[in-house]
């Protein structure tokens, strides 16, 4: 009997462990299927060419399934909803540009002349796809949901979607119309929306922050980057970068030398894969021009940035006071105008947030830690030098003060700063003739030439002075902006002075020298002159609060808990409404349009600027796109020579014309024309009255030579002329 209840137990035991074998396998086939069906629906889509349906479909499989399949091949579940999709989208788009890397180099190995072509590239992605899914169901692997956890949204967030949307339809009736009022309307809705979640728990619950940070991020970046058709460059390398997309896209071919030996600046541009690869290959899965890549597919990139810092900070500071420092992060005006010309740069630090997480995160497994350190590691440094750089310092500071105060862990090792050296100079060698290397040295010399003007307040650059409080504000208004500026640098003070004096709760040894060597650069870069100038002093600001932003929110309650011992959370929450609301006011040029003085604002004030000042920001007049355009298929630059002013040559004429800008002649009133050459006038040369030429304004009345030459090409604002011999 007793043998026979033994028998029972195994059988049924055995039964049990059958039957769930056999569940979970009929589960992952499901799922496979699933993949399956949705991977070729989305091929249809592309074959097919449907319009909308293929772009929305393409950007969100490729943009997040690699990278997910990814992370279940290496059974990485213990991830929250949110960092699910951070890894899977950082996964995802460095598997794009090292997949075009190894296709551009092996291809042409394989008899392909045009390796970065819709169908090699399409045939790639779908193998290495198809592949993981398959490999995933051998492996036992059960591909379900992002998370074990319940997804309830409450209707409440549902009020952070109206921003995105009012965003994108204020830009259309702000282009068709020249009315303002629906973006301005969407940036007190923002404000409301802010003061409300932050004195309200109720109305929007903690589990949902990720998500309202994701749709203000958009609602900003696209006010700025769709209120034209064309590409604006804000004063930074956009039309370079379009220049080697474009030109990587033509030729179906990333090459790794420089092709214009001597531009240091061009070469550093085309070594970066981030604007050379993943752009040509979204512009082929997504079949749209690149202008639209680098104004819709970027900027939806970039949201990830602030939601990845709020997921790092929220373990530090909790969840209500990381909402509010991201909020903080994207009012800085840098966040949604300066680097929307940076293309490279939001790629970086996509995966400069994401190996923080992989540094500062517990849960990851050292082997798993060390496959996304190398991953995110080679994206990084593939991305930006300049953020390579800042990575490289940051790491290794931490880990010589970790060493030095007898304390170093395991989120930093020797290994890791080496790993990371090597690939660093070793990409930044032995591509573009060593043009970012030479930039390297470059920089070094000229910091070391300012060294002379240490006592000199003004080699320090404009934005540190203006940052200190040591350049005159030219209104009112300025003043009041630059006010809440600095309430924001004071709290950050405070903030850092009460992690020192252990008068905030801990943050952690690895993140509390984070702070500190943050702190560090930004002295070393106001001190040293010229520093700031070899990357722009808002950029680097802009980095720094990737640690510094947490600092403003625990300097309000260092402040607050001097003053009083209950309550404290309130006060804190209301002191930093002050502060913040109108911070964000100012930034955004809300207050400035209200009271019509200057403003820097395009989607705002475009209606009211002078084409002088819209082009000073980077502003490309439609004429001036059709004049570029009708002179790159209508010019041979091989007989002839193209002159042009400076904001035509970098701008325009490289973006539409297409034209490398050495090839181009400077237009002054000094310029000898060649006796076939093509001059170039621009909408602010004919209507403005300007040209400008190594950094100054010259009067068109001084262009004499004028007279002697014949009009090919005029479209009112935009004219076109021919130095007949």
């Amino acid at each position: 009997m007793q043998s026979h209840v033994i028998s029972l137990t195994f059988y049924d035991k055995f039964g049990d462990l059958y039957m769930n074998s056999l569940v979970s396998r009929k589960r992952r086939s499901r799922w496979v299927i699933s993949l399956i069906s949705l991977q070729a629906a989305v091929n249809i889509l592309m074959l097919l060419n449907v319009p909308v349906a293929r772009q929305v479909a393409s950007f969100l499989f490729f943009t997040f399934v690699p990278g997910f399949l990814i992370l279940k091949l290496l059974k990485l579940d213990r991830f929250d909803r949110v960092e699910t999709i951070l890894f899977s989208v950082g996964l995802s788009i460095a598997f794009l540009m090292f997949t075009g890397l190894l296709l551009n180099e092996f291809g042409v190995l394989l008899g392909l002349l045009q390796p970065l072509s819709l169908v090699p590239l399409l045939i790639t992605l779908n193998c290495f796809v198809f592949v993981c899914i398959f490999i995933a169901y051998l492996r036992g692997t059960d591909i379900k949901s992002l998370c074990n956890e319940s997804f309830k949204l409450s209707p409440s967030i549902l009020f952070f979607v109206i921003p995105s949307i009012l965003s994108i339809i204020g830009v259309i009736w702000a282009n068709t119309f020249g009315n303002n009022f629906i973006l301005l309307f969407m940036l007190v809705f923002i404000s409301l929306l802010f003061v409300l979640t932050v004195l309200s728990g109720k109305l929007v619950s903690p589990k949902s922050y990720s998500f309202a940070i994701f749709m203000i991020a958009m609602a900003l970046l696209f006010h700025t980057s769709l209120i034209s058709n064309y590409v604006i460059s804000f004063g930074s390398d956009v039309p370079l970068e379009y220049f080697a997309s474009k030109t990587t896209e033509n030729n179906a071919f990333w090459s790794s030398t420089n092709p214009y030996v001597g531009d240091v600046g061009y070469g550093k541009i085309f070594s970066m894969l981030s604007v050379t690869i993943l752009p040509t290959i979204y512009s082929l899965l997504l079949n749209i021009e690149l202008t639209w890549i680098f104004k819709l597919i970027f900027p939806l990139i970039f949201c990830f940035v602030p939601l990845g810092l709020y997921q790092l900070w929220k373990s530090y500071i909790g969840e209500k006071y990381a909402f509010i420092s991201a909020f903080f992060f994207m009012a800085y005006a840098t966040f949604y105008t300066e680097m929307l010309g940076l293309n490279r740069q939001i790629v970086a630090e996509l995966f400069f947030v994401l190996l923080l997480l992989v540094i500062l995160k517990n849960r990851i497994k050292p082997l798993n830690k060390m496959i996304f350190y190398v991953i995110f590691s080679f994206g990084l440094v593939t991305s930006h030098y300049g953020v390579s750089e800042i990575f490289l310092f940051l790491i290794s500071l931490v880990f010589v003060l970790l060493v030095l105060a007898k304390r170093p862990g395991r989120h930093i090792t020797l290994s890791m700063i080496l790993f990371f050296a090597v690939i660093m100079f070793a990409w930044y060698v032995y591509t573009s003739n060593s043009a970012i290397f030479e930039s390297f040295l470059e920089f070094g010399d000229y910091v070391y030439s300012q060294l002379s003007d240490f006592f000199n307040p003004a080699s320090r650059g404009e934005m540190v002075l203006r940052g200190l409080g040591l350049e005159a504000p030219p209104t009112i208004w300025n003043a009041i902006s630059r006010a809440f500026a600095y309430c924001t640098e004071f709290l950050i003070v405070i903030g850092f002075l009460g992690l020192v004096t252990k008068r905030v709760k801990a943050v952690g040894r690895n993140y509390f020298t984070f702070c500190l060597i943050s702190v560090v650069l930004l002295v070393l870069l106001i001190a040293i002159p010229g520093l700031a100038n070899t990357m722009n002093m808002t950029r680097f600001y802009h980095i720094l609060l990737f640690f510094l932003a947490p600092l403003c929110v625990l300097g309000t309650g260092v402040l607050v808990g001097l003053a009083l011992k209950r309550r404290r959370e309130l006060l804190v929450s209301v002191l930093l409404l002050i502060v913040l609301v109108p911070y964000f006011l100012f930034q955004t040029g809300f207050v400035y349009e209200i009271v019509k003085t200057s403003n820097w604002s395009i989607p705002l004030s475009k209606y009211r600027m002078d084409i002088l000042w819209l082009s000073r920001l980077g502003y490309i007049p439609e004429t001036d796109v059709f004049g570029a355009r009708w002179l790159s298929e209508n010019a041979n630059t091989k007989f002839t020579r193209v002159y042009a002013d400076l904001y035509s040559k970098n701008r325009v004429i490289t973006i539409y014309s297409m034209i490398y800008r050495g090839d181009v002649g400077r237009l002054s009133n000094t310029t000898r024309f060649a006796s076939n050459g093509t001059i170039f006038v621009g909408c602010m040369n004919s209507i403005g009255g300007k040209i400008v030429d190594q950094g100054r304004l010259i009067n068109t009345s001084l262009l004499t030579n004028f007279s002697e030459m014949s009009i090919i090409y005029s479209s009112g604002a935009c004219e076109i002329y021919r130095n007949m011999p």
